[in-house]
């Protein structure tokens, strides 16, 4: 039997039980669609997390101070200031003073976190100004009273008016606004990134400081170039051992955090959640297999007869398993084509309603289809055989 008069009789003995032949494939949609649902939800969720982690700076490391028992929480001025003359590694540095305060400006009274940096900050993060002026070195050295706004802030403050040169009053203090950084919307916590004020280092911890000590929350440094992660780390343990008087087997009053080990480890995490969904949703597909079967042996008892005239007048046994391979081949393949619709309606819906991030990858969606054609083949192997073997005469007689 030819190819193009196999696939015609495969084809119309489908359509004649369509009813039956859709339902049986509905367990091939539903694996294939979930597969494919799973793995864009994992790949979409994955790529926003890496996106919001490198728009923080992939280059990024942030010495905290260590919390514990008989550890002094202390980092200063001075440790920052010792990095950034004696690091080599190291391109910027930025100490940071961070705290909540209540900000009066404008029209507005606003709750928003309020950040002491060095100039250096804007380019350890790759952030940009909107409008306007970022501090200078003078403003540092001066301790001088201006502020640099987040967008949510100046838009909370001033609405849709221009906030450079008005005044604002962080806790007791008066800034002057100088300029308004650019949006950078959601971060990797979860957190609005544009919910800050940015002042002067020296001026956060000499004014705003409750302490009035020199005492860093983090100093925030970038690297001359990813290769050199694991040696900047070193060489800014060391530096930092040395600054605090620390012995080199001894715990240390710091730990560094790499953003080159965070994003590889929420992509590892990513992904391991991506596959332990899509072997979940994969079942499915194994159950749609085994409808298949079961639908295909139906069959088979339904069309004894026609199979045994179909043998009388010339049929060859693989004529007959092709026939009914095929048509499981096909069930399979169409189950597969409409899953891949349906998952790519399902996903446009959560990204578009849902706010959900979702990545349909080609590459997933042709092993899912694949995958749905190797299961017709597998399960509808052991219907097709059975037919084959059937014996002319005892078809005919069968009723």
């Amino acid at each position: 039997m030819g190819l193009l008069r196999l696939l015609k009789s495969s084809f119309k003995n489908i359509y004649k039980n369509r009813m039956r032949s859709l339902l049986t494939s509905l367990g091939i949609i539903i694996g294939v669609g979930s597969v494919i649902v799973m793995v864009a939800i994992g790949d979409g969720s994955r790529i926003q997390i890496e996106q919001q982690i490198a728009s923080m700076g992939t280059n990024l490391i942030t010495v905290l101070p260590r919390r514990g028992v008989g550890v002094p929480h202390r980092l200063t001025k001075s440790d920052s200031e010792k990095l950034k003359n004696e690091a080599t590694y190291i391109m910027a540095v930025s100490g940071i003073r961070q705290r909540i305060f209540n900000i009066v400006g404008g029209d507005g009274n606003w709750s928003a976190l309020v950040m002491g940096v060095e100039p250096d900050y804007l380019i350890i993060r790759s952030w940009n100004m909107q409008e306007g002026n970022f501090f200078e070195e003078e403003d540092l050295l001066h301790r001088r009273r201006v502020a640099v706004l987040g967008a949510t802030v100046a838009s909370q403050l001033f609405g849709a008016r221009d906030p450079i040169g008005e005044r604002i009053r962080i806790g007791t203090n008066h800034f002057r606004v100088t300029g308004v950084l650019e949006r950078r919307g959601i971060g990797a916590a979860g957190n609005d990134q544009d919910d800050v004020v940015m002042v002067p280092l020296d001026t956060a911890l000499t004014r705003m400081s409750p302490i009035r000590a020199p005492l860093l929350s983090s100093i925030a440094l970038s690297v001359i170039h990813e290769d050199f992660m694991s040696r900047a780390q070193q060489e800014i343990d060391i530096i930092l051992r040395e600054s605090h008087n620390t012995a080199p087997n001894a715990p240390a009053s710091f730990e560094i955090l790499n953003m080159a080990d965070v994003i590889a480890r929420a992509a590892k995490t990513s992904r391991l959640l991506t596959n332990l969904l899509s072997a979940i949703a994969g079942v499915s597909l194994l159950v749609g297999g085994i409808g298949i079967m079961n639908i295909m042996l139906v069959s088979v008892t339904e069309r004894t007869r026609e199979i045994g005239i179909r043998m009388a007048v010339g049929a060859r046994k693989k004529d007959i398993l092709f026939q009914f391979l095929s048509e499981s081949i096909i069930l399979s393949l169409i189950g597969g084509i409409i899953g891949v619709v349906f998952a790519v309606f399902v996903c446009k819906f959560l990204t578009a309603f849902m706010a959900m991030p979702t990545y349909i990858n080609p590459v997933v969606i042709m092993i899912s289809v694949l995958f749905a054609a190797m299961v017709g083949i597998f399960f509808g192997f052991y219907p097709a055989k059975k037919a084959a073997g059937l014996y002319p005469i005892d078809a005919l007689r069968y009723e």
